[in-house]
């Protein structure tokens, strides 16, 4: 079963150490990543984010045991597992899925990943009609029509 879980940055090994230590195995784990170029004093230089920040998505078929989260969750460097990820497994497996068929053969998300597109459905985040969803009518180059 997949798992979302917040961690604390610094402490991802402990993190790892510990699951490897409560489960048997490590379990596997993804973390999508993107590569960038940053200009320092006329040089180009190349720097890695996680996409999702600090949280990792990870899998252990021991996850479906419920018994098994009072443990987990006083794992050092855990924040904290997300909740209801037992209902979204065909969520996070589609998401991992689009990630992976973006990846390039370095291992890093490509730009393609952030194409928008093909999006027919979205929801405002902030400002005045913030959480109200919207479909898309019609697409122009740098414009939506929406209802």
């Amino acid at each position: 079963m997949w798992a979302v879980l917040k961690y604390k940055k610094n402490e991802l090994n402990f993190l790892k150490n510990d699951l490897k230590r409560t489960l048997g195995n490590l379990p596997i784990i993804f973390v999508p990543k993107i590569k960038y170029q940053v200009l320092i004093k006329n040089k180009i230089k190349f720097k890695e984010k996680d996409i999702l920040e600090d949280y990792l998505i990870c899998y252990h078929k021991e996850f479906s045991n419920k018994n098994l989260y009072g443990i987990l969750k006083n794992l050092r460097g855990l924040k904290y597992f997300l909740q209801n990820f037992q209902n979204n497994q065909k969520e996070i497996i589609n998401f991992i899925d689009y990630c992976k068929n973006n990846q390039g053969k370095d291992g890093y998300i490509k730009q393609s990943f952030f194409d928008f597109s093909n999006i027919t459905k979205g929801m405002f985040v902030t400002g005045p009609f913030a959480n109200m969803i919207f479909n898309v009518i019609e697409k122009q180059k740098n414009k939506l029509k929406i209802l």
